[in-house]
């Protein structure tokens, strides 16, 4: 079966870290000379921007969209403020229903949202006040891939163990990653996940698992968990059962880390997968509502890409253990819609997979 994401589900081809001078103007000069850059300038002049995150304080979402703020207006003619707010809650759908439906339509509301939220639509059995369809999108700061680790001291010490013996996973509410990766795995492959939901976030589950509340989670992608905890890959304290993911991260791959898509049975599970890790694609976008006006559309697109390409952005990213690897709004705007023309089993079969069933004793 075709690969759901076309040519962009390969990461060669999305840019990797923006980086040189003639790159970064080039980037900022295109923000500048978009048509009708002089009426947005006068527009932004003054003006606030309020950049909505779908997350809590903290995580690697979070920290993304903090970074992204402070370069931003730089890039954008009339250099608006950027103000960073938290509206996390039910995986970043809160945030997506209130750019969607009530957040201006002028080009002052920016949202920072989980890819989930993007399809909640297709893998999801509870309504959403979004169309994620409609939405704008203005790009995706990076993929990532989604791991399941386990404390080194874990009852498993590999996937494959996962299919015969029980395994406790923390995890974030459904819409989540964090929740519905997990479930997904148990009701298309067979593992015994056994998943205590209730955290706020990625943050929370770390923490938990550092008490021994629980063994390990799955659906936390490689760049925030190396972000947020670096020893614990490097140092041995966690071990990585397996990459969510359809074709993987480098780095893991090396390590012979096996990818959960080679588990599964059929080809329509492959395609079910598929569908669910295009969050992995989408990574972290950022959308404004719709009927925002085109020429600041535009703009916004272009500061977006600048900004990303910024070197001071880059320095902070490098000390932070960020990586950059944007992809245009248009390419995020072209992959939803491609995701929504997948015939309506998959969609059926993907929420069906995310129904919670604890392990049979």
């Amino acid at each position: 079966m075709k690969g759901i994401g076309g040519g962009l589900a390969n990461r060669a081809n999305i840019p990797k870290r923006l980086l040189g001078a003639g790159l970064l103007l080039a980037a900022g000069v295109a923000a500048a000379q978009t048509p009708g850059a002089d009426a947005v300038a006068a527009f932004y002049r003054g003006r606030t921007i309020n950049l909505t995150i779908g997350s809590p304080v903290g995580g690697g979402y979070d920290g993304y969209a903090r970074l992204l703020a402070r370069h931003l207006a730089k890039y954008i003619p009339g250099h608006p403020a950027v103000v960073p707010q938290n509206m996390p809650g039910a995986g970043s759908n809160k945030a997506a229903g209130f750019i969607y439906a009530q957040a201006p339509r002028d080009g002052t509301a920016i949202g920072a949202l989980q890819p989930g939220a993007i399809l909640a639509q297709l893998i999801s059995n509870q309504s959403v006040q979004q169309d994620a369809r409609k939405l704008i999108y203005l790009g995706n700061a990076n993929s990532d891939v989604y791991l399941c680790f386990v404390r080194a001291d874990a009852s498993v010490a590999s996937f494959a163990e996962t299919f015969a013996r029980e395994v406790l996973l923390g995890a974030a509410g459904e819409g989540t990653t964090l929740r519905d990766m997990p479930v997904m795995l148990d009701n298309l492959l067979g593992t015994k996940f056994r998943v205590v939901s209730g955290y706020a976030g990625s943050h929370e589950v770390t923490l938990a698992i550092e008490k021994g509340e629980v063994e390990g989670m799955c659906g936390m992608g490689y760049v925030s968990l190396t972000m947020e905890h670096p020893d614990w890959i490097a140092g041995g304290k966690m071990r990585v059962l397996a990459q969510e993911d359809m074709k993987g991260h480098p780095d893991l791959n090396r390590m012979g880390v096996p990818r959960t898509v080679e588990f599964a049975k059929t080809d329509e599970d492959r395609a079910v997968m598929e569908l669910i890790y295009s969050q992995n694609l989408l990574g972290r976008p950022y959308v404004v509502p719709p009927g925002v006006p085109a020429e600041r559309v535009a703009v916004l697109r272009a500061a977006f890409m600048a900004a990303l390409g910024d070197n001071e952005l880059l320095e902070e990213a490098r000390k932070m253990r960020f990586e950059i690897d944007p992809l245009s709004g248009e390419d995020v705007q072209a992959t939803v819609a491609r995701l929504f023309a997948l015939p309506p089993r998959i969609s059926e079969r993907a929420k069906a997979a995310r129904v919670y069933k604890p392990p049979a004793p």
